[in-house]
């Protein structure tokens, strides 16, 4: 029992709450207009049923050991957006089942309206808080976003809270009234036009938008899932009043950390345990954007955590953070200590990772080169013989690594559009050095899949992985419109072993009906 209260289940969670489906099931990506911040806009949506797509799209939900068979169903036609789509399965490793993991031009072509594809894969060894959306262009900014929670039966702190359910998920995410298409063709960097909290909020014109509203039992424990869905914005998040004891980074254990505000970066997600022993009474929950819109006047950015009892009525809670999230004091729960030999540059493969703005181009680069995706996915130019990087389209952003070594990379901070929190598939990594900090930890450095490379020109994040997992992986920006503009490189890891991989026939015909396709013109 992930609850142990499971008669108040009907107290917990937020307005419309979660029905989680999952791990064998149907996810049908469809348009449909949604008015989230009060603003009604075709959006694209999951849901388990044609008739119940929303935003954020249904939790789907596991068991450490489970398979997952997750048949998706392209019916969109709203040809303003993107209409055809792939789903990226965000911090699942997709050990020997690389052809799951879902960004285009990397692992496969998309899926052509009208079509669907079945994603199938083991969690063998993970258990978490992980999330799925569109990796294809920047159609997760239109809403193909959700949340993918995999329970340990012998989670470590079970005995430390009491609700750990559906209804204990709290999804960050920027929202835009224009479609990403338009946005994204434009050169100044798109403003998102609200934040919404479990798929809820308010922009600046409509201060009348219904709030999220999470409810608590007092002296209950809840374990909450903090998932940043966005596509741009890091949040600074915060519940008036109330502490947050961190035992979870990006799918991994860690030692018991408590801080009062968290600022999560696109794709990051963080379990923390709160402790609901405070006065009966409304407490405002911050998300406070790095980009807009600004504040918390009239509700923006803003939920409300109501204990049961208290009056219906918005908070007059005031906000007070002394003991903010510091990445350097996360660390591991078990086995803390970063692979390979302790100083740096000393590890079996050492790449920096210069990140650069074309003005001319404007497009992003990585050591002189811009990710375009290539018409033929990466994994496919593997299968079909490709084996260097020299090979290997596109030119110059593919790097081949060895299997079983011991990997360093590091990005100096400062760049344009910063900061940049990236993300590589495959994989979890040790950051070995943190934004805003110039020490090198071997020790116990957290270990997580995304992470701010910082703002000044005198970061110089680090991570360290092993290869041990074949495939062709993509590190990137994972502020989507950045992705777009080209900041990402493929790792190709263990190349001999990818081309002995044997995707599903359903696979080999995902590029053949998309490339019959003709180029969609945006409407």
């Amino acid at each position: 029992m992930r609850s142990s209260f499971s008669v108040f289940g009907l107290f917990l969670g937020v307005l419309g709450a979660y029905a989680s489906i999952g791990p064998d099931t149907n996810l049908y990506i469809k348009n449909q207009f949604v008015q989230p911040d009060g603003f009604n806009r075709s959006a694209v949506l999951a849901g388990g049923t044609e008739t119940s797509v929303s935003f954020p799209g249904p939790l789907i939900t596991g068991q450490k050991g489970d398979t997952f068979r997750l048949n998706v169903i392209d019916e969109l036609t709203n040809t303003s957006m993107l209409t055809s789509t792939s789903i990226h399965w965000h911090g699942i490793f997709q050990e020997g089942s690389n052809w799951a993991d879902g960004p285009v031009g990397v692992t496969q072509c998309p899926i052509a309206p009208g079509h669907s594809f079945l994603y199938q894969f083991t969690v063998p060894d993970q258990a978490g808080t992980f999330w799925y959306h569109s990796h294809y262009g920047t159609q997760y900014c239109d809403g193909l976003r959700g949340v993918l929670v995999v329970y340990d039966p012998n989670d470590p702190y079970r005995s430390q809270y009491d609700f750990d359910d559906d209804s204990t998920i709290i999804t960050l995410a920027d929202w835009y009234h224009t479609p990403a298409p338009i946005l994204g063709a434009t050169p100044a960097p798109p403003q998102p036009d609200a934040t919404l909290i479990n798929g809820k909020g308010r922009n600046p014109g409509d201060p009348t938008a219904p709030l999220t509203v999470i409810s608590v039992i007092p002296n209950k424990r809840y374990r909450f899932r903090l998932v940043s869905i966005s596509c741009d914005p890091n949040f600074v998040f915060s519940i008036d009043g109330h502490d947050m004891i961190i035992i979870e980074v990006d799918g991994i254990n860690v030692q018991p950390l408590t801080v009062d505000s968290i600022q999560i970066f696109a794709g990051q997600r963080y379990s923390f345990i709160l402790l609901a022993n405070k006065q009966p009474s409304n407490y405002w929950i911050r998300s406070l954007s790095s980009s807009s819109p600004s504040g918390f006047a009239n509700g923006v950015n803003s939920a409300i955590l109501r204990y049961v009892g208290a009056p219906n009525t918005d908070p007059t809670t005031v906000q007070s953070s002394t003991n903010p999230l510091l990445e350097t004091r996360l660390q591991p729960l078990v086995n803390p200590a970063a692979p390979g030999i302790q100083k740096p540059g000393a590890a079996d493969v050492n790449l920096n990772l210069d990140i650069s703005f074309n003005g001319s181009t404007g497009l992003f680069e990585i050591n002189n080169h811009s990710f375009v995706p290539p018409t033929v996915p990466v994994l496919l130019q593997i299968l079909s013989g490709a084996r260097t990087a020299q090979e290997l389209l596109p030119p110059g952003s593919v790097y081949v690594l060895p299997p079983n070594k011991v990997i360093e990379i590091s990005i100096p901070g400062g760049s344009l559009g910063n900061p940049h929190p990236f993300h590589l598939h495959g994989h979890a990594f040790s950051v070995i050095r943190s934004a805003g900090s110039s020490v090198y930890n071997f020790n116990n450095p957290v270990r997580r899949d995304v992470v701010n490379t910082g703002t000044s020109t005198g970061d110089n994040v680090t991570i360290r992985f092993e290869t041990n997992n074949a495939g062709p992986w993509i590190l990137h920006c994972h502020i989507d419109w950045h992705l777009d503009r080209g900041l990402a490189v493929v790792l190709a890891e263990d190349v001999s072993t990818i081309s002995q991989e044997n995707p599903p026939a359903a696979w080999d015909q995902l590029c053949p009906i998309f490339d019959a396709l003709p180029p969609q013109v945006f409407t």
